[in-house]
């Protein structure tokens, strides 16, 4: 059972690295298309593999094009809408997964052949290859391509579709940081005191989300109870923790919810080590916190959380049932004290250059100089209808 959970995270890794670099050569649109195909395609495999490590090759394909297809929608998704509005599609993205979850036992609890089951999960993925007469590619990634033209032309529409007016400003914009986009490297990340800091606590945040997230939902099959019952529970929490990030990212702050977040989940784990199994997934509803905190770059730390969690649980459960949620309680208590290290970034213009990092007040003023841009519906428009893609 380990293995076969650990391939599904395997294709993650892979996909998030690959679609990432696809989606930004060939497009948002290109690549969402593409994933969905080869997702119907492994979705079908997976479903009619006739052996088992047939099985565990589709997979890595399946977890391949999934990883791949959900990132390189955010993006898609997030840069279709004005600057304003992207925190909230971008939680409203997650939360449609939360739907999922909510959706996922009753499916599996009236299609309880896992093969149908499979074909059933693998037909939305198909659907969304439609979407290429709706959605169009993405203003932003056609200016960073230099296809202003192009890029005019989908941004004049939703303007259209909004009943908006563009700024005769916008006929001249360009992408200003095309350049350092294309050489930045894997290194940059490491490259100042500062940098190493945030890059380190974030992917250790990432990678704790992923261990007590994925192996808190695959304990619920050891625990002995209604699966059926116990996974619907923990895919109800998510939706009113998805509503709180909203509610709080911009009244308290970045930092102090997410560490809470964190320190909750931990002790959370930590006490139902010890107490009756009855009380169990109430006091565990608070960890989906972890999940919803946001996408980072830190995606390839996930995918490895998720390949170790199986491991940590079944094997670790085998010398005490209640060992991996201790592990999982100190991960979090941990990953929770490292964020408040973190600076705050409400209210804060995010850093546009690595020397911004180290001079805040330099990463102000090149705000000013890309607002125009951040905004591809500008703000002096003629009516005051919310900004959505068509």
């Amino acid at each position: 059972v380990d293995m076969f959970q650990a391939m599904l995270s395997v294709g993650f890794l892979v996909g998030s690295i690959a679609i990432g670099y696809l989606a930004d050569k060939y497009g948002r649109m290109k690549s969402f298309l593409m994933t969905n195909f080869f997702i119907g395609v492994a979705g079908i495999l997976v479903a009619t593999s006739p052996n088992y490590i047939a099985l565990l090759v589709f997979r890595v394909l399946f977890g391949f094009g999934v990883k791949g297809g959900w990132m390189v929608g955010y993006v898609l998704i997030t840069e279709l809408v004005g600057v304003e509005y992207r925190r909230t599609v971008g939680v409203t993205y997650q939360m449609f997964f939360s739907l999922g979850i909510l959706i996922l036992p009753l499916l599996a609890y009236f299609i309880p052949n896992w093969r149908w089951l499979q074909v059933v999960f693998t037909i939305p993925y198909i659907c969304f290859l439609t979407y290429y007469w709706f959605i169009p590619e993405s203003p932003r990634w056609l200016l960073s391509q230099n296809k202003r033209n192009e890029a005019l032309e989908i941004t004049k529409a939703i303007a259209k579709e909004n009943k908006k007016t563009l700024s005769k400003n916008t006929e001249t914009l360009t992408d200003e940081n095309t350049d350092s986009i294309s050489t930045a490297s894997f290194m940059d990340l490491f490259k100042t005191s500062k940098l190493r800091k945030f890059t380190f606590i974030l992917s250790f945040n990432w990678f704790t989300s992923a261990v007590v997230y994925q192996g808190l939902i695959m304990r619920l099959g050891i625990l002995g109870g209604n699966v059926y019952v116990d996974f619907l529970i923990s895919g109800i929490v998510e939706l009113p923790a998805a509503f709180l990030i909203l509610l709080t990212i911009e009244r308290i702050g970045r930092r102090l919810p997410f560490a809470a977040a964190n320190i909750v989940a931990g002790a959370a784990c930590l006490i139902t080590a010890f107490i009756p199994d009855s009380w169990s997934v109430m006091l565990l509803s608070d960890v989906v916190w972890l999940r919803n905190l946001g996408v980072s770059v830190c995606s390839t730390l996930c995918d490895i959380g998720g390949i170790i969690a199986p491991f940590l649980l079944y094997r670790l459960a085998v010398i005490w049932l209640e060992l991996p949620l201790i592990i999982f309680g100190a991960l979090a208590f941990v990953a929770g004290g490292l964020v408040l290290l973190l600076p705050e970034t409400k209210g804060v213009p995010l850093p546009e250059t690595i020397d911004d990092i180290d001079c805040p007040n330099r990463s102000k003023e090149n705000q000013l100089k890309r607002q125009q841009l951040e905004n591809l519906l500008p703000s002096d428009v003629t009516s005051n209808k919310e900004v959505t893609a068509v």
